[in-house]
């Protein structure tokens, strides 16, 4: 039989319930001895009950007190080892979750048994998957992002031994400067992402009623010229919505959506952007076709869903990471399923206002 926490302490308790009256008799039997001062026989039955007798003196209460004290000791150190005893398996707890840490993220107790510390352990290992899959996201994101910046970074350093190894025509300087301009935007655009995902990943700062159709009409207000130039027509239906969060992270929502929508669409398709109750948002382009098996890793960073697509608007693959990090800090939740027509359709789920 395995002694689990409970069965320990029923046992204790069971224990102590059996000694309580055996205490008294104890006492009465320390204390029951008849002893002389002066003519006085003086009987002493029990403790704490001490009967007055004539012509006592004051020393005659020293060995019924001794009695109580040395009782009330071995009560307190019974149930000093008794409770010693019923914790002894949360002290066996210690050593395995010492071990845990970062340099061993896959130590786990895998406890066995049903009861209240088995719960605990599973729940400490389930803690530390968590824990490990956080951790290696963070090591894939550094990773990703290295490369991502080393690259760009490679190529400027290229251009750069080019331009000084040779002279160079204006023609040739020309394309050289605009293909290091080119490459220091996509560095821009990669830090200012980079930024931006670590804000939202802070949370809210203030928590303010916003409009969200208006914020949606401004956003694409400044994207017409754009659409415009990729042969995308935008269709809109905004109907009054209230969310609460700050403005700014909404209009990068909203802005990451729109632009992702237009950049990886077809000419001639079309982008959809609706604001309703449920959900708050939806952003429906006309792209190429999005495998259901590829969708949610297009919210990670730097995951795209081809190459092509890094060629065609210079994107870092950060743009829904974005978005998926704006809307947890707004307590929303974000989706994606492919479109009926090809592409990709997002809905974003944010609180009602209270």
């Amino acid at each position: 039989m395995t002694w689990t926490p409970r069965r320990r302490v029923l046992l204790v308790g069971l224990l102590a319930l059996l000694a309580g009256p055996l205490l008294p008799t104890m006492g009465r039997w320390v204390s029951g001895v008849t002893w002389t001062w002066g003519q006085q026989l003086c009987d002493l039955p029990v403790p704490g009950l001490i009967s007055t007798c004539a012509d006592v003196r004051p020393g005659a209460f020293v060995l019924p007190l001794l009695s109580v004290l040395l009782v009330t000791v071995t009560a307190l150190v019974a149930l000093w080892f008794g409770a010693a005893w019923c914790l002894r398996p949360v002290r066996d707890l210690v050593g395995p979750i010492g071990h845990l840490g970062p340099q061993n993220l896959g130590h786990r107790i895998r406890p066995r048994g049903g009861d209240e510390l088995a719960q605990l352990s599973r729940a400490i290992d389930e803690m530390m998957e968590r824990v490990s899959a956080g951790y290696e996201g963070q090591r894939r994101f550094a990773a990703n992002a290295s490369h991502e910046l080393r690259t760009p970074l490679a190529v400027q350093r290229t251009l750069i031994e080019v331009g000084m190894a040779q002279a160079l025509t204006s023609e040739q300087l020309e394309l050289l400067t605009s293909q290091l301009l080119e490459t220091n935007e996509r560095n821009e655009r990669l830090i200012e992402g980079l930024l931006a995902l670590s804000e939202s990943d802070q949370g809210l700062r203030s928590r303010i009623p916003q409009r969200l159709d208006t914020i949606v009409e401004a956003v694409l207000a400044g994207y017409q010229d754009r659409a415009r130039e990729a042969g995308v027509t935008i269709e809109t239906h905004l109907a009054p919505r209230v969310v609460v969060g700050e403005r700014v992270l909404l209009e990068r929502l909203v802005t990451n959506l729109v632009e992702n929508g237009i950049k990886y669409n077809r000419r001639g398709g079309s982008l959809t952007v609706a604001v309703s109750g449920a959900p708050a948002l939806t952003v429906v382009n006309t792209g190429q076709p999005v495998p259901a098996e590829a969708v949610a890793g297009l919210f990670e960073p730097f995951r795209r869903l081809a190459r092509d697509r890094t060629s065609q608007g210079g994107g870092a693959g950060l743009g829904l990471a974005i978005a998926r990090s704006i809307t947890q800090a707004h307590d929303g939740i974000i989706a994606a399923r492919p479109a009926e027509h090809g592409g990709l359709r997002v809905d974003v789920q944010l609180p009602d206002v209270t």
